[in-house]
């Protein structure tokens, strides 16, 4: 699993023109699944995002979490995370998980982290054509990994 996290002011997703989910303070969170992804990763990942420290404090250190501030999460499927260019100049994207998997993993994802934490959680739609707006906060841009 990877989770491409982004500390933002805002963002939003749009679906054929209209906003789906909307935050302010918070992190997106771009989410791509390997067949050989268990519920029990995805706790772990939805733990280790709600709690680490990428948020300022008053004396401008990373000492913060996410939950610390009050800031809200966009979580947005994206199976291009296991995009491989080893070969060629076309992305491969054999080792995202299969679909079905893919979205019983997505769908799994929200809830926990939905059950696990008290912020505001908005989201995409797995399949859809998106198109996400934000704006990075300094930029902070982390991957969290597990495989």
């Amino acid at each position: 699993m990877k989770a491409l996290i982004q500390r933002v002011t805002n963002a939003k997703v749009h679906i054929n023109g209209i906003t789906k989910g909307s935050i302010n303070k918070g992190l997106v969170i771009f989410i791509g699944f390997a067949d050989s992804d268990t519920f029990e990763k995805i706790e772990w990942v939805v733990k280790k995002i709600a709690k680490l420290r990428i948020f300022t404090d008053q004396e401008g250190k990373m000492n913060n979490s996410v939950e610390d501030v009050q800031g809200e999460l966009l979580i947005i499927s994206q199976f291009t995370l296991y995009a491989s260019v080893k070969k060629g100049t076309r992305p491969s994207f054999i080792e995202a998980a299969e679909p079905i998997l893919a979205e019983n993993l997505y769908n799994y994802f929200i809830e926990y982290a939905r059950k696990q934490t008290t912020l505001n959680i908005e989201t995409g739609s797995f399949g859809a054509d998106m198109k996400v707006e934000l704006t990075n906060d300094g930029p902070v841009t982390i991957l969290v990994e597990k495989e």
